[in-house]
């Protein structure tokens, strides 16, 4: 299989150790809007991201991942592309454990050490981050990013492009509306609106503009 990353910054490198893990994938490109025209290096395209048209054309048996960690900034690129459900790869790293009833969407990513148990539903182009817990039952919308070391407990919602932190801990049954964000080591014991930023322990609700 023939892999072409969407993006070179830290998220894309993490992604990247991940996709090598695997030895009967080859990544043949990097496409980014940094570089405004395309060149080959060590046999590997570069270019803008404007060329992935050109790689479905070049090469037989080919997936793209959008390997972005800005929620927006990721759904902006991948309504842009438009590409087709089969040509998105979902890379997990070897070390993470899911549950067999549990569902992945496509292009999302699940990072070393996670644990995703029984029925949960983790959207598309999700960001399942280093050594998180997502407990029975949670479903994640898509373009959400679940940072290193956060724990959702049973039966919670993530709303679609929903930014959790580092460390942060949901408690079972709490919902977390559209495009909100829970800060580094918070612990949310009650449901959050959307479009809102919640931090400390518990969790206090503020609008995004007020903080």
């Amino acid at each position: 299989m023939n892999i072409v990353i969407i993006g070179t910054g830290g998220h894309s490198k993490v992604v990247k150790d991940i996709i090598l893990l695997n030895r009967n994938i080859q990544i043949v490109g990097y496409l980014d809007d940094k570089f405004e025209d395309y060149f080959i290096e060590d046999k590997i395209f570069y270019g803008p991201i404007s060329a992935y048209q050109f790689l479905i054309d070049k090469f037989d048996d080919i997936k793209f991942i959008v390997a972005i960690g800005h929620n927006q900034t990721r759904k902006r690129i991948v309504n842009k592309l438009n590409l087709e459900e089969h040509l998105y790869m979902t890379p997990i790293h070897p070390s993470a454990i899911i549950s067999p009833s549990a569902s992945l969407g496509i292009g999302t990513v699940v990072m070393a050490n996670t644990v995703i148990n029984a029925d949960a539903v983790i959207g598309d182009h999700v960001i399942v981050n280093t050594a998180s817990i997502i407990e029975h039952d949670n479903k994640i919308y898509d373009f959400a990013h679940v940072s290193p070391n956060a724990t959702l407990a049973g039966n919670v919602q993530i709303g679609q492009g929903v930014h959790i932190g580092a460390g942060a801990n949901l408690i079972p049954n709490v919902r977390i509306g559209d495009w909100s964000t829970i800060g580094a080591g918070a612990t949310v014991i009650n449901s959050i609106p959307s479009n809102t930023t919640a931090i400390g322990i518990p969790a206090k609700a503020k609008k995004k503009e007020e903080v």
